[in-house]
């Protein structure tokens, strides 16, 4: 999106490498960040509880200094997640199964 890529050229966000749910890793920004742990456990699979995915299942690993590269990825149109979230999600889908 446009608006995030003047975010990520004017340095609005920050970004890091997290582990999630022990052993998936995946780079977010701040914003990103904060808004997983709205997602449902059954989103990734896991037995819904009723409760959002809390802070012991994901982990900080590093922070992700610049330079950023920018790829072109594809996205839903549906659900507007990337292919590349879409795709970490599905590993870790595949494994709860």
């Amino acid at each position: 999106m446009e608006g995030e890529l003047e975010d990520l050229a004017t340095g609005r966000h920050t970004y890091a490498e997290y582990r999630i749910f022990g052993k998936h890793r995946i780079v977010l920004c701040d914003f990103c960040m904060v808004d997983f742990s709205s997602y449902k456990p059954a989103y990734f699979g896991l037995p819904e509880t009723g409760k959002v995915i809390g802070s012991s299942s994901i982990e900080y690993v590093r922070d992700q200094p610049k330079p950023w590269v920018v790829t072109i990825d594809k996205y839903c149109l549906s659900c507007e997640q990337r292919l590349n979230f879409l795709t970490f999600r599905a590993s870790i889908l595949s494994e709860n199964a």
